[in-house]
């Protein structure tokens, strides 16, 4: 099976998603180097960010369970609605490295968190982007607090 025809049978699995709950979807589908991100888009999709995202990350999950082991190398599919999650990876990166900025400059360690691995990753990737400065992720469970401080 090859790349696309899993990617179109996760288009099409949130295709069935949508009309099993009753709405009128449309999912975009973006090709990038860390796995397809796709975007479902309609008037009631809302009701996949309701409550700081949650539906949204459940059906990530599923998504994940699904189809997340078929994809070739350390690729990932990320779902989407609404451009929900485009929107608040922006801010993360954009609070990481205000928060990295801040660790360089009086020399304190800084915190975010807790976050899910995914967010971990994104604040991770945006600090590295910052000279002078690490990060450490702390915590025994799924969610954990990543520390920003300077480098020695």
């Amino acid at each position: 099976m090859t790349d696309n025809d899993i990617t179109q049978r996760i288009v099409e699995f949130l295709q069935r998603f949508s009309a099993a709950m009753g709405v009128e979807a449309q999912v975009t589908m973006e090709q990038r180097p860390e796995g397809p991100r796709l975007n479902i888009a309609g008037e009631e999709m809302e009701i996949l960010v309701r409550h700081r995202g949650e539906p949204l990350k459940a059906l990530q999950h599923v998504v994940d369970m699904a189809f997340g082991r078929r994809l070739p190398d350390d690729q990932r599919v990320f779902v989407d609605a609404l451009d929900y999650r485009k929107g608040k990876d922006i801010e993360l990166r954009q609070m990481a490295k205000l928060l990295a900025e801040k660790a360089k400059q009086t020399g304190l360690d800084q915190q975010i968190g807790p976050l899910n691995p995914y967010e971990r990753r994104l604040v991770h990737l945006a600090v590295a982007e910052v000279p002078g400065v690490t990060t450490e992720s702390v915590g025994d469970a799924f969610s954990k607090t990543v520390f920003i401080s300077l480098r020695k």
